[in-house]
């Protein structure tokens, strides 16, 4: 017998937009807490190590729970006016709400997720991606506009499906233009073992970069002038600015030991995230359970994620803490980066704490050297290497571009690379940034490596990638070391400024997917390459009817809007 839970959301966790109440910095307000409820017995923080009859030693790259559990879920995506800092303007939520609502499941369980696009604004269409998840054949759900679909046009509605095979925390976004980061963004809970006990789960946490202005009027300046400054930052949709907003907080019983599950959601913004006097406990990078480790200051790239444990044992300290998101300059500027915080408190109610942070130096450093996957792998050698270099440069028409080698990516909405496999292409455009992958099970190592002063967070779709090596300099295949023994595992990698980062996995997911600079900007800007993994299998794995019937209908859109594309596509 097949189990539904049936859930349509509206709210987010912590609070929603467009509701704010009018209170000064001063005065924060109580944030609602959410405990979603498991549905395998004996899930208790004393035995969060067992789940369902599996434990945190099942490798969940092979083996998973079969719940019979189905989730599901109707994400709106509308046009909204907010004030997430006390400052109003335009955006666009799921379901009303920036962050939109949370979508929570067990490992093991099927997920689907119905989104209606209502967005009125120009070139709007829309897709959604669930960030991080491995979508094993099933590369038609994995929400990319011009790989995997057409963008959903407005009025129309897709439905997403998909098994969670991981467990621990990610998110969902946009991958159509810059509305990621206009507000079309939200939690991803599945709940699973964990390799350290807790006693109560605080969910998601987003911090962002913010701004007045919309990323797309912002994008118009990225172009032309390079990376704009942003106004501000928030902590899970609110923060304060001048005398407007309020402070994200929440309260922590003293003894008590909580998970917080951090995302950086943030179009350009490297965070380094600490709670004053408290010790953070490590326990997963992106959708890997790690080895726990401890740190005060915790560095966390855009597109990354962390599950980290915090215990309430500061209470004879101070009755208020500051919780802290701090945007590093060498990567980018923002004119608030002091004052995007948040507040811990002991007792009934938050007051505005007077705690000193933790010293950190300046920097868009990864975690790399912290991270110890608690499932042990060794990469297995490769008979294919891909050496990519990005650079920067203006194109013909006098507009930044990111290129990798020679090519900045270009691929079309109205032809993703999905519906060309099913119509039988087997070349691509130059400018699709096509590397194909035709065998199964082989290792392939990328290379990408940049003299360029900045730093790029690396995210690939369809796979966790093994991190072999990281560095600043050259990459030389003489020369440089591989660690092939359990290095650190994820979707999300920083390319380190002005050097060079070499991952590693295996062909064993068929499908088209992206790997992009998760850097809003440069994503538009065309720093993306794509693999066509296994081909004679993709059409196969895919609902033909599905991707065929959504790009009539935005092709049918296309033509009556006259809307152009101006960006890479993705």
């Amino acid at each position: 017998m097949i189990s539904y839970s049936i859930i349509c959301l509206s709210i987010a966790l912590f609070g929603t937009v467009g509701a704010f109440p009018s209170l000064s910095k001063d005065s924060p307000v109580p944030a609602p807490r959410l405990f979603p409820r498991a549905t395998c017995s004996g899930n208790t923080a004393s035995t969060r190590d067992e789940w369902c009859d599996y434990t945190i030693d099942t490798d969940y790259a092979s083996k998973a729970p079969d719940t019979g559990v189905t989730r599901e879920y109707w994400l709106e995506l509308t046009d909204v006016t907010v004030a997430p800092d006390g400052v109003s303007r335009s955006a666009m939520a799921v379901n009303g709400s920036i962050p939109g609502p949370t979508l929570f499941a067990d490992w093991g369980d099927t997920v689907i997720v119905h989104v209606t696009n209502t967005l009125t604004t120009s070139q709007n269409g829309t897709s959604i991606h669930f960030h991080g998840i491995r979508q094993n054949y099933t590369n038609d759900q994995d929400g990319v506009s011009s790989i995997t679909q057409c963008p959903t046009a407005p009025g129309e509605s897709l439905t997403y499906t998909w098994k969670a095979v991981q467990y621990g925390s990610t998110w969902y976004h946009s991958h159509f233009a810059l509305q990621a980061w206009e507000g079309i963004f939200g939690g991803i809970v599945i709940n699973g073992p964990a390799t350290a006990n807790y006693d109560e789960d605080l969910g998601m946490l987003f911090l962002n970069d913010w701004d007045h202005s919309t990323v797309d009027e912002l994008y118009i300046s990225a172009q032309t002038s390079g990376p704009p400054t942003l106004d501000n930052g928030l902590i899970n949709g609110t923060n304060t600015y001048n005398d407007g907003g309020y402070r994200f907080n929440t309260s922590f019983t003293s003894g008590t030991s909580y998970r917080i599950r951090v995302v950086n959601a943030a179009v350009d913004s490297h965070f380094k995230f600490s709670i004053d006097n408290h010790t953070l406990q490590v326990i997963a990078s992106d959708l890997v359970p790690i080895e726990p480790y401890s740190t005060t200051v915790l560095d966390i790239g855009m597109g990354q994620r962390y599950d980290l444990i915090v215990t309430a044992d500061q209470a004879s300290v101070a009755d208020n803490f500051w919780l802290r998101a701090i945007p590093q300059s060498a990567c980018s500027e923002n004119d608030n980066a002091d004052d995007i915080k948040g507040i811990i408190y002991y007792g009934d109610s938050p007051s505005t704490p007077e705690t000193t942070g933790y010293d950190y130096t300046d920097s868009c450093d990864d975690e790399t050297s912290n991270i110890v996957p608690y499932i042990s792998k060794t990469v297995g050698d490769s008979s294919e290497t891909d050496l990519e270099t990005a650079r920067v440069a203006f194109n013909s028409d006098n507009l930044f571009r990111w290129y990798l080698n020679s090519t900045t990516m270009v691929v079309e909405w109205e032809d993703p690379t999905l519906l060309q496999i099913l119509d039988g292409n087997t070349t691509y455009a130059t400018s699709n940034a096509v590397i194909e992958l035709p065998d199964a099970d082989e290792w392939v190592y990328v290379v990408i490596q940049t003299t360029v002063a900045v730093p790029h967070p690396i995210h690939l779709h369809g796979h966790d990638f093994f991190v072999v090596a990281q560095g600043s300099g050259t990459y030389s295949s003489s020369t440089t070391t591989l660690n092939l023994s359990n290095p650190p595992r994820r979707d999300t990698a920083m390319l380190p400024s002005g050097g060079y980062l070499v991952l590693a996995f295996q062909t064993d997911n068929p499908g088209a997917w992206l790997m992009h600079c998760h850097i809003g900007w440069h994503t538009s800007e065309g720093f993306a390459l794509q693999f066509v993994e296994r081909y004679s299998e993709i059409a196969g794995i895919t609902d033909s009817d599905t991707v065929t019937s959504n790009c009539d209908a935005w092709s049918t859109f296309m033509e009556s809007s006259g809307i152009e594309q101006d960006d890479s596509g993705v």
